[in-house]
C-alpha cells in the first residue's frame, strides 16, 4: 500500500460568531481521518484548517462583546484552537482571514486575475440577505418568509457592488462534474450541484465598506469591501502560498479533498469551482459533503439553543470517544441524529466491553505464558473461526470463514475491504469493519473457551492466542486514523508499537491497560 503521491485536503472555514458545536467537531474529526489514513499509506500530505473572521455578523458579535472585531476574532479563534488540540486533530496548518500578509495578498491577486479575466463587473444587486448565513439567499430559503436554518427574516437590499460573472461558467462546470474531471460525494450531493447550475446567475462579489468595514479591501477602491467569496474561499489557495509562493502552491494545488457540510455546498460546488475557472486554475479533485447532526431532528444552532458543546463531551468521555461516536454511531454523508443516552450505550457496548475487554482478557490469558511465539504454518491452519457468526459478515465472507483461521482472515478479507471502504471515503463502514472483527474475536475465545484451554493444553492455546494477538494488533494498525491514542496503546500492549507488521514473531504482553472506563451512574 505505501506510496509517495501528494495528498492536500482542507476543511471549510467555520465562522467565528460563536462557539464550536458537534457538527464542527464531526468536520474536524472526518478530515483528521482522511489524513492520517492517507499518512499511513505513504502519501505525502497537507491538512489545512483556519477560520473564516470577517463580516457584518463579526461585527455584531463584537459589538455585543464590546470588543473591537480584532479583539473578538482573537478570542473566538483560541477557542476553535483548542477544539482541535482537544480532539487530537492532525492539521498542518490553520489560515486566518484576517491575516493581512498570508491570506489578503493572495485574496487580492486573486480578485485581480478574475477582473482580468473580464468576470468581476461593476452593477446594482438586489436580494435578501441572512446575516446568519453572512450570504445572499432565495426565496426558496425561506419558510413563512424567514431562513429554514436560522428561523429569522432576511433583509432586503439593494446597493452597487461588484459582481462576478457567475453564469458564465454554468456550463463548463456542468461538463467538468459530467466528465469526472471533479467528483462530488455523495451522488445526491452532485445531482444536487447539477440543478443549481441551472438557476445559478452573477452574484455579489463585494459590499459597501460604509456597511462592512471589517474585511479585504477591493483592489483599487477602498469604498468596497470582498464580499465572502473571494475572501474565505480564498483560503484554500492563500493559505499554501498562491500570490506570494508560486513553488509551493505549486507543490499542492490542487486539493484531494476538499471536505464540507451540506449547507454551504453550493458555495463550494458552484461559486468556488466558477472562480477556479476564472481563475484558470485547476479544480479540486474531490469534494466531500458530509451532512448533519441534529438534536431531536433540528440542526444545531445557538440561535435555536440545542447547541451539544464539544469540549464538554471530551472532557467527559475522553477525544478517542467522541471520535468513535463521531465516525461509528454517526452516518458520513448523511444526517444524524445525536442524544447523549445513544453517546452512553455506544460507549458502555462497543467500547468498554467490546475492544476494551477483548484487550483485556486476551492479556491476561497471555500472562499464563512469558510471551507467544508466531506457530507453524500447519500449527495456524488447525483452528479457524467457526461458521455461527450471524449478521456479523456478509454472505461472501462466511463462505471463507469456513476454513479461514483469524490471522489470515484479517490479511485476505479484512484488509482489502477496509482499503477499499477508505479509498471511496466510507469511514462509518470502513470502522465498523474493525468492530466486526474485534467482535468475531470475542466469539472466537467463547468458541473454543480460550481460557480453559489455556490450562488444558498449552501449546494448543497459544496457537490460539497468536490469532487473537495478531488480529487484535492489526486491528489496532487500522484503528490509528480513527483513535490514536487507542491504536498505540493497543500496540504497546502487546508490545509491538514500534515494529512493522511484517516484522511481528512474538507478543510480549506490557502493564494491561483499562482503554476505556465503565462510566459512573
Amino acid at each position: 500500500m505505501k506510496t509517495t503521491n501528494k495528498f492536500f485536503i482542507t476543511t471549510s472555514i467555520p465562522y467565528l460568531n460563536a462557539a464550536p458545536h458537534l457538527g464542527h467537531s464531526l468536520e474536524y474529526v472526518e478530515s483528521d481521518v482522511i489524513a492520517r489514513y492517507q499518512r499511513m499509506i505513504g502519501n505525502d500530505v497537507f491538512f489545512l484548517t483556519g477560520a473564516d473572521e470577517h463580516g457584518a455578523k463579526i461585527v455584531r458579535s463584537a459589538q455585543k462583546a464590546e470588543k473591537s472585531p480584532r479583539q473578538f476574532v482573537d478570542t473566538q479563534v483560541k477557542i476553535y484552537q483548542k477544539l482541535l488540540n482537544a480532539l487530537n486533530i492532525s492539521n498542518d496548518d490553520f489560515i486566518r482571514t484576517s491575516d493581512e500578509i498570508r491570506h489578503w495578498q493572495g485574496a487580492c491577486v486573486l480578485w485581480k486575475k478574475l477582473y482580468d479575466a473580464g468576470d468581476i463587473y461593476k452593477g446594482t444587486y438586489r436580494g435578501l440577505y441572512c446575516v446568519g448565513h453572512e450570504a445572499f439567499i432565495t426565496e426558496k430559503d425561506l419558510q413563512n418568509g424567514a431562513c429554514i436554518d436560522h428561523k429569522t427574516i432576511p433583509e432586503q437590499i439593494e446597493e452597487d457592488n461588484y459582481l462576478f460573472r457567475l453564469s458564465k461558467y454554468t456550463l463548463p462546470i456542468r461538463k467538468a462534474i459530467e466528465k469526472g474531471d471533479i467528483a462530488i460525494i455523495p451522488e445526491t450531493r452532485k445531482n444536487e450541484t447539477l440543478k443549481m447550475l441551472d438557476e445559478a446567475e452573477d452574484i455579489s462579489f463585494s459590499r459597501p465598506s460604509k456597511d462592512i468595514a471589517w474585511g479585504v479591501p477591493v483592489p483599487g477602491d477602498s469604498t468596497q469591501t470582498m464580499y465572502v467569496w473571494c475572501d474565505a474561499l480564498s483560503n484554500y489557495i492563500t493559505a499554501i502560498g498562491y500570490g506570494r509562493d508560486n513553488d509551493n502552491f505549486g507543490k499542492w494545488w490542487p486539493a484531494d479533498a476538499q471536505i464540507i457540510g451540506k449547507d454551504i455546498l453550493r458555495f463550494h460546488s458552484v461559486i468556488w469551482l466558477a472562480m477556479l475557472m476564472s481563475a484558470k486554475l485547476a479544480l479540486p479533485k474531490t469534494i466531500f459533503v458530509h451532512g448533519w447532526i441534529h438534536v431531536e431532528g433540528e440542526k444545531m444552532s445557538k440561535t435555536i439553543g440545542n447547541v451539544v458543546e464539544p469540549l464538554q463531551l471530551i472532557n467527559k468521555y475522553g477525544a478517542d470517544a467522541v471520535r468513535f461516536y463521531l465516525i461509528h454511531e454517526i452516518s458520513t454523508l448523511g444526517d444524524s441524529d445525536y442524544s447523549e443516552e445513544c453517546f452512553v450505550k455506544a460507549h458502555e457496548g462497543l467500547l468498554v466491553k467490546g475492544v476494551g475487554n477483548l484487550l483485556s482478557r486476551t492479556a491476561t490469558m497471555v500472562n499464563n505464558f512469558d510471551f507467544v511465539s508466531k506457530p507453524s504454518l500447519d500449527a495456524l491452519v488447525r483452528f479457524p473461526f467457526k461458521t455461527n457468526l450471524g449478521e456479523l459478515v456478509t454472505n461472501t465472507e462466511k463462505a471463507s470463514l469456513e476454513s479461514m483461521a483469524p490471522a489470515f482472515w484479517v490479511d485476505d478479507v479484512l484488509e482489502p475491504a477496509y482499503h477499499s471502504a477508505m479509498a471511496s471515503y466510507s469511514l462509518n463502514e470502513a470502522i465498523k469493519k474493525l468492530w466486526t472483527l474485534f467482535h468475531m474475536l470475542d466469539q472466537y475465545i467463547e468458541e473454543y473457551k480460550v481460557y480453559k484451554i489455556v490450562k488444558e493444553k498449552p501449546e494448543d492455546a497459544k496457537v490460539m492466542l497468536w490469532h487473537l494477538l495478531y488480529s487484535i494488533a492489526s486491528g489496532a494498525l487500522l484503528l490509528k486514523p480513527f483513535m490514536p491514542d487507542t491504536a498505540e496503546k493497543i500496540l504497546t500492549t502487546l508490545g509491538v508499537e514500534n515494529i512493522p507488521k511484517e516484522s511481528w514473531k512474538e507478543f510480549r504482553i506490557g502493564e494491561i491497560p483499562h482503554l476505556f472506563s465503565k462510566l459512573e451512574k
